[in-house]
């Protein structure tokens, strides 16, 4: 369908989520005779790529995050609504909001991805996430209610389950998150307690692939695994867990079958396209990759719509090297920009090339002074590669008060070793552990 333009009238956009890619198409729109309306069930933009410190204790959830009103409150042709959209009517050129119905002209979609379990989401419950705010302040309370009900526990069987965490996946979230837990637990947390050891935490990080940090270059990946060992991480590569059942992981590895009793089990190893792509697919016809997000055009629509285009961690942008690019957020700003570009060259009557992405890196912290920075041409590690994580991640946040407040934290941080936002909330009563088993054994289900 083409785009239908009216010049006596401003071109009606709606974008439906306030992600990275959301914030920078409306922020790319902010010119010429165009109506936003931006469209996100919060009332903020969160920094997902932080998230894993908002779990430790480093950062508070508000530090991380934007109130969208305010982000927009100079961008006068710029309306945020506070809803979920359940239904897009391609058609008629609307979007259900509720009670709703919200026009558009040309509609963007940039929901992002949820966790994947594999068909396996029963384990949810006992191994989250980190994609929200909520994820993030859940991980927080079991890794730190981990140790107080460790404090309490008589039983040294009983002891070892609570002191031991099981980090599902290698990729940056799996890597940042078994770098901080050690840091916490050999160094931060060492003389908090008085009836345990917190030197005795044992910190398990299963990877189903050759090696962590995949999409880094080899001798990348392998620094990241020296510094994570020296932390005190158990890696174990080629490892699949096949069940998780209560507070018992079992995982396969060269064909033996380990269970592990552990009260904290962190999920980091698949993302799965959110549920708009579903929607989309049912009304346009839009085919979906094995993972759920929607195959795009070279310039970001979908095939037979033109008015409409998917972006960030839901699109699968085939059209450069062959393979999808990552759900990371430098992809979504990119991809925002561009779209937002486009729109207002069609206004005009121009076009402009398909979309290419300028890989500007990919990097991980492993801890302090410890990260990995591939920039293609130029590898980083060691401090240095810190200090540019640092910087980087600066540079992402959206507002300047929020800057100065997250290099106020680290540098008080980095002085006093001390993490601020070790809060423990929630109602839920903790459960005893399961006692270890270890058996070579082989178990029901199907391994990830």
């Amino acid at each position: 369908m083409p785009v239908g333009i009216n010049k006596n009238a401003p071109h009606q956009v709606v974008i439906v989520g306030g992600g990275f890619g959301g914030l920078y198409a409306a922020k790319a729109l902010n010119a010429g005779n165009v109506n936003v309306t931006l469209i996100d069930k919060r009332n903020f933009h969160l920094f997902q790529p932080l998230l894993y410190q908002v779990a430790t204790g480093t950062l508070s959830p508000s530090d991380i995050s934007a109130p969208l009103r305010s982000v927009f409150k100079k961008s006068k042709n710029t309306k945020v609504l506070l809803g979920e959209v359940s239904e897009i009517d391609p058609k008629a050129q609307q979007v259900i909001l509720g009670d709703e119905v919200v026009p558009y002209d040309t509609l963007i979609i940039a929901t992002g991805a949820n966790h994947s379990y594999f068909g396996k989401d029963h384990w949810e419950k006992v191994a989250p996430g980190l994609k929200t705010v909520e994820d993030a302040i859940e991980m927080r309370r079991r890794i730190f209610g981990a140790f107080e009900a460790a404090e309490k526990e008589t039983d040294p069987e009983k002891r070892r389950a609570w002191l031991s965490f099981v980090i599902v996946g290698g990729g940056p979230t799996g890597v940042e998150l078994a770098g901080a837990i050690a840091e916490l637990a050999y160094k931060t947390l060492k003389e908090d307690f008085r009836s345990i050891d917190t030197s005795e935490t044992k910190i398990l990080l299963l990877q189903g692939g050759p090696r962590i940090l995949p999409h880094m270059v080899p001798e990348l990946s392998a620094s990241a695994a020296v510094s994570l060992q020296k932390l005190g991480v158990e890696l174990h590569t080629h490892t699949r867990v096949t069940n998780i059942e209560g507070d018992i992981v079992t995982f396969k590895q060269d064909n033996q079958f380990t269970e592990i009793a552990s009260k904290t089990i962190l999920w980091a190893a698949g993302v799965q396209g959110s549920p708009m792509g579903k929607v989309l697919a049912e009304t346009t016809g839009v085919e979906r990759d094995y993972s759920g997000r929607v195959i795009v055009e070279p310039d970001l629509s979908i095939e037979g719509y033109n008015n409409i285009f998917v972006i960030g961690d839901l699109a699968n942008f085939s059209h450069q090297d062959a393979k999808p690019l990552p759900g990371v957020a430098p992809v979504a700003k990119q991809q925002g920009e561009y779209v937002g570009k486009l729109i207002q060259r069609r206004l005009q009557g121009k076009n402009l090339p398909q979309f290419h992405y300028n890989d500007v890196g990919s990097l991980a912290m492993i801890g302090q002074n410890l990260a990995v920075v591939d920039l293609s041409l130029v590898k980083l590690t060691g401090f240095i590669a810190w200090a540019f994580w640092l910087l980087v991640h600066i540079y992402f946040l959206i507002e300047f008060d929020t800057k100065l407040l997250v290099v106020f934290q680290w540098a008080w941080n980095y002085i006093t070793r001390n993490r601020r936002s070790r809060l423990i909330t929630g109602r839920e009563a903790f459960v005893e552990p399961k006692t270890v088993n270890t058996r070579v054994q082989q178990p029901s289900g199907t391994p990830l």
